[in-house]
């Protein structure tokens, strides 16, 4: 009998040890990010007339590898944990895609287009402000993507 107990026991170690390592690694990546989606969406004293230095300074480009200019971004006229909040619970999943989630209510936000550039750091944009209930991909309790928003 003790012999079952040791192996139950080796078992029930090894599962746990596995449970930890992946949630480790899994939480790096959502942390990673989670902290871009951030730098990229999430600044609650944003206006139109800092398009062009939020998007210089916080480095938005359309991709990592080419510095292209970005088409659009939008940030969102809040702090963290209002829109931490859409995915615990302020948001509503959409049948669609069990990652993304429509926030129960309005936030404003102000969306840069862009007007003239190719490469960053000379990209020119126009800003625009509008309320929208905002749609975020949620890693567990945490945003990592703006999908889009649904203009109110």
């Amino acid at each position: 009998m003790s012999k079952v107990m040791g192996i139950h026991h080796i078992v029930i170690l090894l599962l746990v040890l596995c449970a930890s390592l992946s949630t480790y690694g899994q939480t790096e990546e959502v942390k990673e990010r989670y902290k871009k989606f951030l730098r990229q969406h999430v600044f609650g004293a944003m206006n139109v007339q800092r398009c062009d230095s939020e998007m210089r300074t916080r480095r938005i480009t359309g991709s990592p590898n080419d510095n292209s200019c970005k088409e659009v971004n939008t940030f969102i006229l809040a702090n963290n944990h209002q829109v931490r909040a859409v995915c615990t619970g302020g948001g509503t999943r959409l049948p669609e895609n069990r990652d993304l989630y429509m926030s129960n209510k309005p936030f404003p936000v102000v969306t840069c287009s862009l007007i003239s550039g190719e490469r960053h750091p000379k990209c020119e944009y126009r800003g625009h402000k509008s309320t929208r209930k905002i749609v975020v991909g949620c890693a567990g309790d945490w945003p990592t993507h703006y999908d889009e928003g649904v203009i109110v």
